[in-house]
């Protein structure tokens, strides 16, 4: 566990956020300053096919070690971090043998990790658990999911006596702005199936996830000397909070949970003259999502009656689907995965995903990706932790999904 501990270390130290404003690709330039170690370290456990492309996308293959026609496995995990919390200089601590109570994460800043408030802390007695200083996210999420691909390959390596057909592994950028699958190489990967390590609490086992839209939309104003107003003054910036209070305020992220969708305004400025909002929609049902988008459409023709067509602008894009209904087909894959958990002493925990995966992506692509744990907790904050114990146990269900894919 040390070393996969150190490893984990090593590429969380890496600054790799991710951005939404860029058009680059990657997003970020410094998303391959990892790239590049994650193929020397690949080179270093034998494969040595593993390059990263002009995307910086990384990609290896470990070739089968036997004439039998097994199906060809992929593992998947993202490089970038999430640009919701700072992921520059983060500085991991480790904290040996948990004993229940609060970790103290930073004393000058009097940063706390209470079990009082992360109810998961309670069953990590006498764990090792890895946080930031505070300061910074920890980048668990995904780089626990890198880790534990790379130390379960290496195993494999290491036991030539395993069986094993090829695998594919590939470290994609741009995952936590939603493009981590726009450059994905279908062809290059070439898996019959795949898993992409990017879930949290132990035991998860995910083929389920949201059908998800984004919409933005623009209203245009009318701007007059507020004393000659009355009946000519179109104020953006009130039309948009009408817009907004028109929306179902219980189907929203703060009141909903397991297989409930939402509407979730991420962002909303504006002066008199112009307003902007954006939303997110999200629905495992896709019927329910095409409902929540007439919804969106319904509100904007209400208004633009009231203030001119031209003045309420809606645009509404599809960002991914629900992948149960690729993985549904070849639920041995699922199978597969259970039984490398139960094998590991892990029992698993089929959960819909209440977001989406580079998987959801892929597996619309051709290929079926379902998304296994890490052992990560808290993703996307300063309070991101991660358990040593179940990124070991994460590595062990791999190692056993290889093994026993015959």
């Amino acid at each position: 566990m040390e070393n996969l501990i150190n490893r984990f270390i090593k590429y969380a130290k890496v600054h790799t956020t991710s951005s939404e404003e860029s058009e680059t690709v990657p997003s970020t330039e410094i998303q391959k300053d990892l790239g590049k170690i994650l193929v020397e370290d690949l080179k270093e456990i034998g494969l040595s096919d593993a390059h990263m492309d002009d995307k910086g996308y990384v990609y290896a293959t470990l070739k089968s070690n036997t004439d039998k026609e097994l199906k060809k496995i992929g593992f998947i995990a993202h490089m970038d971090t999430s640009p919701a919390a700072s992921g520059k200089g983060v500085n991991p601590q480790i904290h040996k043998n948990y004993d229940g109570g609060d970790i103290v994460v930073n004393k000058d800043k009097n940063i706390v990790l209470s079990p009082n408030e992360f109810s998961t802390l309670q069953d990590k007695v006498g764990k090792t658990i890895i946080t930031s200083d505070g300061t910074t996210l920890l980048g668990a999420d995904d780089k626990a999911g890198i880790t534990e691909i790379i130390e379960a390959l290496k195993f494999i390596v290491e036991h030539p006596e395993i069986e094993h057909s090829d695998i594919h592994v590939c470290f994609t950028p741009d995952e936590e702005v939603g493009r981590g699958a726009d450059f994905f190489d279908v062809d290059k990967f070439n898996a019959d199936f795949a898993y992409t390590v990017d879930g949290g609490e132990i035991g998860e086992l995910e083929y389920e996830n949201f059908n998800a839209s984004s919409v933005d939309i623009k209203i245009i104003g009318k701007s007059v000397h507020p004393g000659y107003a009355y009946n000519v003054m179109i104020n953006a910036a009130s039309v948009a909070s009408e817009f907004h209070n028109m929306v179902p305020k219980d189907e929203v992220p703060e009141n909903t949970q397991g297989y409930e969708g939402f509407y979730m305004l991420t962002s909303i400025s504006g002066e008199v003259d112009e307003a902007k909002l954006s939303y997110i929609l999200r629905d495992f049902d896709l019927n329910g999502l095409n409902k929540r988008k007439d919804k969106i459409k319904e509100i904007a023709n209400t208004l633009q009656q009231k203030y001119g067509e031209d003045r309420i602008i809606v645009e509404i894009k599809d960002s991914y689907y629900n992948m149960k209904e690729k993985i549904e087909p070849v639920m041995y894959i699922i199978d597969l995965a259970k039984g490398a958990m139960e094998e590991a002493d892990v029992e698993a925990r089929i959960v819909p995903i209440r977001g989406g995966t580079d998987g959801a992506r892929i597996s619309y692509m051709g290929i079926p990706t379902p998304n296994l744990f890490t052992g990560g907790y808290n993703f996307h904050g300063f309070y991101e932790y991660a358990v040593a114990e179940e990124m070991e146990k994460a590595k062990e269900v791999i190692i056993n999904i290889i093994k026993n894919n015959k």
